[in-house]
């Protein structure tokens, strides 16, 4: 199969806001498809490479190669470069890994460019998310996509069972069943601005903690437990307390579902970082337990001796984990029928310094790998207005625009460099839409100044921007030790001047909580 078929298809599909016809395509594709191309059909036309790291990032993508003026690359060619790429070690793989990039690229067609360049830098939007793609499936395999997903909750990803369904229709299917060891990919939450939001999608619900954790995916068979985590890796090694106390428990087997988090002495969350850290630590283990202990914090419970609650109501799978997990090792939780009566309990896990929260329907089934209608959560939005220090330019689909923004609050005491100056925060290229590209592109060359090189332009600190924000953490990149997380812009604010954006010390107030 030839790459540019699957190039057309992403395309076309991010071409229509049809679902019916994004599906349609998709499954049209996907009958082309070998069985040793399937595999790889599926992961592209999902925006991802098969290979979860290749070394490659950005500066890889600068300046392509004229493009090829006719098809020739396979798909199994592809991935197999792909797959070089990604072994690449040692002194010169930097090198070496742009390089075969390169000649990759200057032998692919333009629409085979756009879909290579989307896929290295994770930004192919076409509109082929996980709901659609697994639709696809099932038409093109002539099976309900309702047991299509119950096989995908089971097998952690959609790719196996693609290959098994495609291959031998619903018979393939029967492989994939609960297995307690094997990890389920976790079910997401959708985001609403309120709680009244959130219910008017729920009904009554259950109300429970946002926390800014590592999620966790416990399995315990007999005297085993293996922890994994949200990516489904294996790191029973790095969490001995996570071990220790699903060991306790009063059960045979269980497949649980929850956060690992670390805390203060007042039950405050410490910055993310410290958690991430232990999850990074694989060498003297005991020494990072001791300084950085972990709290276990469950929510959900997929198995319990022998029975599969997967499919089973929130009710009910909440009623088993408070049935052998203990009210310290669960994330609170009020069970409420109308916004008015969670909004308390929405401030005290703020107060308490925890995100917000999540609403989660009595009703719905855990649904594994999607961003269910049955939970939804809901967090303040932090917004400050920031100043544009500099502009790199865009690639891929974004090619000729300055795109991602360097970010700054004013520094009126100079703390960080001179009074009255600004100090970076991090940068984003999120939340901007084709007119806000265009728009900040003629603004921002026209402030243009210093010494730009081929990547990065800087510019006056006059460009005022909005941007939403999900909190501050620490980070030594940058001046004051501090960086916006999950950042995005909201609009311009060419009306207010560079004097009247936040200053770093409002940063650190939120940072500080």
């Amino acid at each position: 199969m030839l790459l540019d078929d699957v190039a057309r298809t992403s395309a076309a599909v991010a071409a229509t806001s049809s679902r019916l016809a994004k599906t349609r395509l998709l499954a049209e594709c996907l009958r082309r498809a070998g069985p040793a191309e399937l595999p790889i059909v599926v992961a592209y036309l999902s925006g991802e490479l098969r290979q979860r790291r290749t070394g490659l990032g950005y500066a890889a993508l600068r300046d392509l190669p004229v493009p090829a003026a006719a098809p020739s690359l396979q798909v199994v060619d592809v991935d197999a470069e792909f797959e070089r790429i990604a072994t690449l070690s040692g002194s010169g793989s930097t090198t070496g890994r742009r390089e075969r990039l390169r000649a990759l690229l200057g032998r692919a067609t333009a629409a085979e460019q756009h879909l290579l360049v989307g896929l290295v830098s994770g930004e192919l939007r076409q509109g082929a998310l996980d709901g659609v793609l697994t639709e696809a499936v099932a038409a093109a395999a002539g099976v309900p996509p309702t047991v299509l997903r119950q096989a995908v909750t089971v097998a952690g990803s959609l790719n196996p069972v693609a290959e098994a369904v495609l291959a031998d229709g619903a018979a393939g299917l029967g492989r994939f069943r609960l297995v307690v060891g094997a990890p389920l990919r976790p079910m997401l939450a959708q985001s609403a601005p309120s709680l009244a939001e959130a219910f008017a999608r729920t009904g009554p619900a259950a109300v429970e903690w946002k926390l800014d954790g590592i999620r966790v995916q416990i399995h315990r068979d007999g005297l085993d437990v293996a922890v994994f985590t949200r990516t489904l890796d294996d790191v029973t090694e790095r969490v001995p307390e996570l071990v220790e106390r699903a060991a306790s428990l009063p059960v045979t087997s269980v497949v649980l579902d929850g956060e690992a988090i670390a805390l203060r002495a007042d039950g405050r969350p410490l910055p993310f970082q410290l958690t991430a850290s232990r999850f990074g630590t694989r060498l003297d283990v005991a020494t990072a337990r001791a300084s950085v202990p972990l709290s276990t914090l469950l929510f959900d419970c997929l198995h319990l001796d022998g029975t599969d609650l997967v499919g089973e109501p929130g009710a009910r799978r909440s009623e088993a984990l408070a049935s052998v997990v203990p009210a310290t090792q669960r994330v609170p939780r009020l069970v409420a029928d109308r916004a008015e009566d969670a909004q308390a309990f929405f401030d005290s896990a703020l107060g308490l310094g925890h995100e917000g929260v999540v609403v989660k329907s009595l009703t719905a089934p855990y649904e594994a790998g999607r961003r269910g209608a049955g939970w939804v959560k809901v967090k303040p939005r932090h917004t400050l207005d920031l100043v544009v220090l500099a502009a790199e330019w865009g690639h891929g689909r974004r090619k000729g625009t300055l795109s991602n923004l360097h970010l700054g609050a004013r520094d009126p005491a100079g703390t960080y460099g001179p009074p009255g100056g600004f100090v970076m925060l991090g940068k984003t290229f999120k939340g901007l839409t084709d007119a806000m590209l265009g728009w900040q592109t003629e603004h921002l060359l026209a402030l243009a100044e210093g010494a730009a090189d081929e990547w990065v332009v800087p510019v006056r600190p006059e460009l005022v921007v909005e941007v939403a924000f999900d909190g501050v953490q620490r980070s030594p990149r940058y001046p004051a030790g501090m960086a916006l997380r999950f950042a995005r812009v909201l609009r311009h604010r060419p009306d207010k001047p560079a004097n009247e954006a936040d200053t770093i010390d409002s940063v650190r107030e939120i940072h500080e909580g």
